[in-house]
């Protein structure tokens, strides 16, 4: 039986390298391939399966279907929406179909096909909150308010408790500029969560656009504190300050929504006029370069940046950016004031009295006197004047309209897993890794020396697995085929038998790669890098198993508990065999961790840190772990010892949980 098994196996991955013709696919074996890919990020990989299965098998929607997620995740969406469209007709009863060529046309502004597939997904499933939410989302896109509450007020009906609805009835009555009503639908949130953030944001924002300073800057206090990684609420909140004589407090406010976001544009265009303000010119200089570097025909800031470089002595500089503010306003006759004293600073007296000449005859012929600006003034975006040179810049009336935020259980499912007390990764070899190293930390075991010597390609050790490209795709493929006609000749066994192992892993080809392994251990049963490497290819194969990519279950089937001690025996066996491999103690911890037995996860990463005191990610991993068993202090120690090591992703984790622990 294991001997029909591992050549039912051998046959699948033969004609993968191109060996076998299309009629003899296994697609259920081909299907499966595509999928591991898929949840691994192999996206090029996963399609090349995807293809096979539909030049095999035409008429069956599934392919369609997961080709087109492949597509979607890079962001083809046409492509994908072409996929999908395949799929509906090839099975129409499918609700998720729906779903995922509604969020296409959605990133296509295709928002009237958009709700009739959202509509769709709710005659099939009534109760599918995310497809009531994006077709309310694309209702409001079309300017179609009355479908849209139509729509929310339903949902209101069916989930009573939901605050987001509110939210969305609210941002309404703002697009009605029915800003009453809006206030009305935050307060509603507000008596239902007095924590939110979004809803405070909101009010923040309609107070300071009512002048309502002290009151918008409470309000925003009570938003920050929910949603500190907001830029654009530390920047309302300047301007609030900045109106209540708050210097200080606004160039904080500016300097922090810049740390969280480099590329504010608001930020850094008020605290250039800021520091402008305060005499801080060369700061502010640099300010308005970045501005004028994302928006070089921005007139208020060229203006803004000669006055600067007249201040400092750069009257070349100066010279050139009022003359490109003069092109485009040649009626601003303060600009000609301006440009006639540097003239005269550099010698030029002849085009210093013209420039005077012109606004001497405006003057004479209109009989205005000098405009001068208002100050502690504020401006729109898109107003252009120069004469407002020195107002700070705000935002439009208070909405999130502008930027919804469409339900997606696609995105963060494979692409983005941002769950809240997650453990960073397990660690693997593989030919590919992507990133820096975290705080210069470099992961190496001698079995690494030890495969590399029997491998033409080198191995990483690594939790930031990289995918292979389409050229290296093809290169392993015709690596299985050399090294399956070598072992059928008895040439080099049990090395052609690792290497067409580690190539089968990298096409995500688990249980091929398994087979290989399993002869290996048979032989040589005391080689730790055998039991690492095969307990890499089952958790892997395990974990796009449980995967479900929006089919019975929205997030995911259960892990299959078998498959993880099968996987614990082969780390088990590592530790035994090379007791000071950190990493085997960390992956062990990963995969007890996935089983809920918290208190051996704990000892497990403990392990690791004996053998490797410097070893960020099993920190972070041992203080996610102490949070789960409600340990919060010992959890912040080692998230902190995290951050220090640089995973710098563990001071969210510790700012969430201290502000939960004071409360």
């Amino acid at each position: 039986m294991r001997t029909e098994r591992l050549r039912l196996a051998w046959s699948a991955v033969l004609w993968l390298a191109g060996i076998c013709a299309s009629a003899q696919i296994n697609t259920d074996y081909v299907m499966m391939m595509g999928k591991n890919a898929l949840y691994y990020e192999d996206y090029v990989l996963s399609i090349q399966r995807f293809n096979m299965v539909i030049n095999s098998k035409p008429f069956l929607s599934e392919p369609y279907y997961y080709r087109g997620l492949a597509k979607f995740y890079l962001e083809d969406y046409s492509g994908a929406e072409l996929d999908l469209d395949k799929a509906v007709e090839r099975n129409p009863y499918l609700e998720y179909y729906y779903e995922l060529r509604g969020l296409c046309r959605v990133n296509q502004n295709k928002f009237d096909v958009a709700e009739q597939d959202y509509r769709k997904v709710t005659e099939l499933n009534p109760m599918n909150e995310g497809s009531w939410h994006n077709m309310a989302l694309c209702q409001i896109e079309q300017d179609g308010y009355d479908r849209a509450d139509s729509t929310l007020n339903q949902m209101i009906r069916q989930w009573p408790r939901r605050t987001e609805n509110f939210l969305m009835k609210s941002q309404i009555a703002f697009a009605r500029t029915d800003t009453a009503q809006a206030l009305e639908w935050l307060d509603r949130i507000l008596e239902q969560d007095s924590y939110n953030g979004q809803a405070w944001a909101m009010k923040g924002q309609v107070s300071l656009s009512r002048g309502q300073y002290k009151q918008a800057e409470q309000q925003l206090n009570k938003a920050i504190v929910q949603m500190p990684r907001n830029a654009g609420l530390f920047v309302n909140r300047a301007l609030a300050r900045y109106q209540l004589d708050d210097l200080r407090g606004t160039m904080s406010d500016y300097d922090v929504a810049l740390e969280i976001e480099p590329g504010n544009y608001l930020a850094h265009f008020n605290r250039g006029l800021l520091r402008a303000q305060v005499g801080e010119d060369n700061l502010a200089i640099r300010d308005f370069n970045f501005v004028l570097e994302q928006e070089p025909d921005n007139t208020i800031a060229l203006y803004n940046r000669a006055l600067l470089l007249d201040k400092t002595g750069d009257f070349k500089g100066a010279l050139r950016d009022i003359s490109t503010v003069l092109k485009d306003y040649p009626e601003f006759w303060a600009g000609y004031q301006m440009r006639a004293s540097i003239r005269r600073k550099v010698g030029d007296v002849y085009g210093a009295e013209r420039d005077e000449f012109a606004v001497l005859k405006a003057n004479m012929e209109k009989q205005t006197g000098t405009y001068h600006p208002a100050k502690c003034a504020t401006r729109k975006k898109e107003e252009v004047d120069p004469r407002k040179f020195d107002r700070l810049v705000v935002e439009d009336t208070p909405s999130t309209v502008d930027n919804p935020q469409y339900v997606s259980e696609y995105r963060g499912r494979v692409q983005e897993r941002t769950v809240s007390l997650t453990p960073m990764p397990g660690y693997v070899l593989s030919y590919y890794k992507k990133g820096e190293n975290v705080g210069g930390f470099v992961a190496y075991h001698p079995i690494l020396d030890i495969l590399n010597g029997k491998l033409p390609s080198r191995l990483h050790l690594t939790n930031r697995e990289g995918s292979a490209s389409e050229q290296n795709l093809d290169r392993h493929f015709a690596n299985i085929k050399v090294l399956t006609n070598r072992i059928a000749r008895g040439s080099r066994v049990e090395d052609s038998r690792l290497q067409r192992a580690v190539e089968c892993y990298h096409v995500r080809d688990f249980e091929a790669a398994m087979a290989d392994l399993d002869t290996l251990i048979q032989s040589q049963s005391d080689s730790p890098e055998f039991f690492f490497l095969r307990a890499q290819c089952r958790l892997a194969q395990t974990m796009a198993g449980q995967q479900s990519f929006g089919e019975d279950k929205p997030h995911g089937g259960e892990v299959d508990v078998m498959a993880l001690r099968m996987v614990r025996r082969d780390l088990e066996q590592v530790i035994r065999l090379a007791p000071d491999m950190a990493y085997a103690y960390y992956d062990l911890g990963n995969v007890l961790f996935l089983e809920g037995d918290f208190r051996q996860a704990e000892e497990a990463y403990t392990d690791a840190l004996k053998h490797l005191s410097r070893f960020p990610d099993a920190y972070y991993n041992r203080g996610v772990t102490y949070l789960m068993m409600g340990q919060t202090d010992k959890g912040i120690a080692d998230l902190s010892q995290a951050g220090e090591q640089g995973l710098y992703s563990a001071y969210s984790l510790i700012k969430q949980y201290s502000k939960a622990n004071v409360k």
